[in-house]
């Protein structure tokens, strides 16, 4: 079954005759359409496909099983026409359109179709992966790998946080990435601290920790890593950090299997955490989906009431951040299978020493 009969599929469960797909990265998964301009029309009778003049060609190779249609230049004008007869209840992503397109869509689309709020329909499709999106992914983490190989060999201490996130950036690209799946974060010492750090011209001292969080895009899939290394010889509380989150992070990853819901495993990492004394320190949830997006369902939370199943693929990311000091986080990139789980992450977890 292809994934657009997939969608037609489900389209009852949500009381809807079709479905528009507008968001770009929604659109590849159902269409296998990689330009940056186009939408779909699904329904259970129905395969329809539009595009500009810039992406005929492209569609005509990338687009199976769908009418294909050369849009206008006022691009929404095509949903004008084309319609089944009869009253219909057409599902639009309101969790990707703006009001204003909204009001264009209403503007355009005739008055016996009823546009109705149907966003996730196609996440939730997204969230299970097939065999061949785990091999992409699975690839796309094993040039983060490499990437991590190199930058072993090259040092930290002593170069900058934005010298080394551009050598990360570049490393990718040489290796065949498309992009990085988000922006390279590099977080030494006190900076550390910040989850979510950007890399800032200063120096890597050393005698600390430096948090690497990358990730890149292959084929369209992602990949998200993160490891914390030190420069030198830690401090005591910067050293029990580490061995902290290690457990913790090696405890969650354990609880990775087809039943338990995200709040259940997320809970692992945080209650080791907790009882350290460290609870405050541990903000962000577990872990997240990732595929297409670098984020996405399903979630590893304390609010993520959601069972994981087979062909989840889901990061593991416990962290404890320690204000004015530093911080560790360390992440891997799991997928979910039927006999429990498989790390897709290859490098090395253990405290090293790189300077």
């Amino acid at each position: 079954m292809s994934r657009a009969d997939r969608l037609a599929s489900r389209l009852a469960e949500r009381e809807l005759d079709l479905m528009l797909v507008t968001d770009l990265t929604n659109l590849r998964y159902v269409t296998g359409f990689t330009g940056s301009n186009g939408f779909a029309v699904v329904g259970r009778d129905l395969r329809r496909f539009v595009t500009d003049f810039r992406y005929v060609g492209q569609a005509e190779e990338q687009v199976e099983g769908f009418d294909r249609e050369l849009g206008p230049q006022d691009f929404v004008t095509a949903l004008a026409e084309g319609w089944p007869e009869g009253g219909l209840r057409l599902g639009f992503e309101d969790d990707h359109v703006s009001v204003r397109r909204h009001t264009r869509l209403r503007e355009v689309i005739p008055d016996r179709v009823e546009l109705v709020a149907a966003g996730g329909m196609v996440e939730g499709l997204r969230e299970v992966k097939e065999a061949g999106e785990i091999e992409k992914i699975q690839a796309a983490a094993a040039l983060a790998d490499q990437v991590y190989g190199t930058l072993r060999e090259q040092g930290l201490a002593g170069r900058t946080e934005q010298e080394v996130a551009l050598a990360i950036e570049l490393e990718m690209r040489r290796l065949g990435a498309d992009r990085v799946s988000f922006p390279s974060i590099v977080a030494s010492a006190e900076r550390g601290a910040k989850p979510h750090a950007e890399p800032e011209d200063v120096a890597i001292p050393r005698d600390t920790l430096v948090t690497l969080d990358i990730g890149a895009v292959l084929d369209g899939y992602c990949s998200d890593c993160t490891r914390t290394w030190a420069t030198g010889e830690l401090p005591d509380d910067l050293a029990g950090a580490y061995d902290l989150v290690h457990r913790a992070q090696a405890a969650a990853l354990a609880a990775v299997r087809p039943g338990p819901t995200g709040r259940e495993v997320d809970a692992v990492a945080r209650d080791m955490i907790t009882a350290a004394g460290h609870g405050d320190h541990f903000g962000h949830g577990l872990g997240h989906g990732v595929g297409l997006d670098v984020h996405e369902a399903p979630r590893l939370a304390r609010t993520a009431e959601a069972e994981l199943v087979a062909g989840h693929v889901v990061t593991v990311e416990p962290g404890v951040y320690l204000p004015g000091r530093g911080g560790v986080r360390i992440e891997d990139l799991v997928v979910v299978t039927a006999a429990g789980h498989r790390v897709l992450s290859g490098t090395t977890k253990d405290l090293i020493t790189v300077d």
